[in-house]
């Protein structure tokens, strides 16, 4: 097992707790919302039963956070309401289950501009894999590895073992172009699928990488669109780093708004507090955190550290709501909105919406 494992795991599962509002985690589990039909509310001894879903019900993960932006894990159905297309709809299922069980995507950017920092992001995407899939008995998590350049291959179909994932992703090496759109569409239909998918369990990607794209077949809006027709989340791990920007930035972020993830950019502030580092790269009173030395390396580790932690929390502290759509459409697509009621300064993580249909 992996020696960093151990600390990783301990800091998520500590976050997640102590990041809970104080008045929240003093508050008694409050009853399930009063409905003409009651919500059925997922027990955690209910993990391994088989779920039962209409085929109209749609599916909303949901993460809710507050003004710190520390996730807030005690609310139960009564406190959410649930929007489809402007009218309020009624949860029949609400599940505030942690770990629940997923099928994670990894997507790694082998193209050219990744070369700078290799190193930093291979380690970062082992350790994702090492912590999400951590392999035990009782592990509800599964994954697959696809790599994308001027293609994007599917490197390792779906498995529980991390070690095929790290393994694989060892040996790879950065060249070439870069065809994220063709990666996401190929992880969202190309995949073995695990029985049960996209409910239980859910399906996420996490694209490591920084977002450009100059290769691929497909646009950013049909994979949107493919990604939001399977129900797959998109996280980001940006390689972009030291204040710099890139073009792919604002690709990475409808990616992840569109579909109710969230992108960290673990080098970006590395130097923050750091006086006149990028105005005089050469002061003497900076070389405790230049390249090579062990305050740059501890920064590195430290930033690629909270975004692990950031991610895999999150993956690990969602609500799931699903509702039946009330009344009949012609739409296509559906607009979706959650509220948390009577908690105004909360901040709401929700896909924006579904297609009606198969993909």
């Amino acid at each position: 097992m992996h020696p960093s494992r151990f600390s990783i795991l301990a800091f998520i599962s500590l976050a997640a707790w102590a990041q809970v509002p104080p008045q929240q985690q003093a508050a008694p589990p409050a009853a399930p919302a009063q409905q003409a039909k009651p919500v059925q509310e997922a027990k955690p001894d209910d993990a391994g039963a088989q779920i039962k879903v209409q085929s109209t019900e749609v599916i909303v993960p949901v993460t809710v956070t507050d003004s710190k932006d520390r996730f807030v894990s005690n609310l139960t159905a009564k406190d959410f309401k649930i929007f489809e297309d402007g009218k309020e709809q009624k949860i029949v299922y609400f599940s505030a289950e942690h770990n629940q069980p997923m099928v994670i995507g990894f997507l790694m950017d082998l193209s050219n501009a990744s070369r700078l920092h290799w190193k930093t992001f291979q380690d970062a995407a082992m350790e994702l894999v090492w912590n999400l899939l951590p392999g035990d008995r009782d592990s509800k998590m599964s994954g697959f590895l696809v790599t994308y350049a001027t293609d994007a291959e599917l490197a390792v179909d779906t498995t529980a073992d991390s070690e095929k994932i790290v393994d694989r992703l060892r040996k790879v090496k950065p060249g070439g172009g870069a065809a994220l759109y063709d990666a996401i569409y190929l992880a969202c239909t190309r995949h073995s699928p695990v029985k049960g998918e996209p409910i239980s369990p859910r399906r996420v990607l996490i694209v490591i990488g920084d977002g450009n794209d100059n290769s691929s077949k497909y646009t950013l809006d049909q994979v949107v669109e493919i990604a939001q027709r399977n129900q797959v989340t998109i996280y980001g791990v940006s390689t972009v780093a030291y204040g710099f920007t890139s073009e792919g930035e604002k690709n990475l972020t409808r990616l992840a708004e569109e579909t109710g993830g969230r992108v960290e950019y673990p080098l970006q502030g590395v130097y923050s507090d750091v006086a006149g580092f990028l105005s005089q790269p050469s002061d003497e009173g900076n070389y405790a955190i230049k390249v090579g030395t062990g305050g740059y390396a501890s920064q590195i580790a430290k930033g690629l550290f909270n975004a692990i932690a950031k991610i895999a929390g999150e993956m690990t502290t969602q609500y799931v709501i699903r509702y039946v759509p009330s009344g009949e459409s012609d739409k296509a697509f559906h607009n979706i909105k959650v509220e948390v009621v009577d908690l105004p300064d909360v901040k709401v993580r929700v896909r924006k919406g579904y297609y009606a249909g198969n993909p």
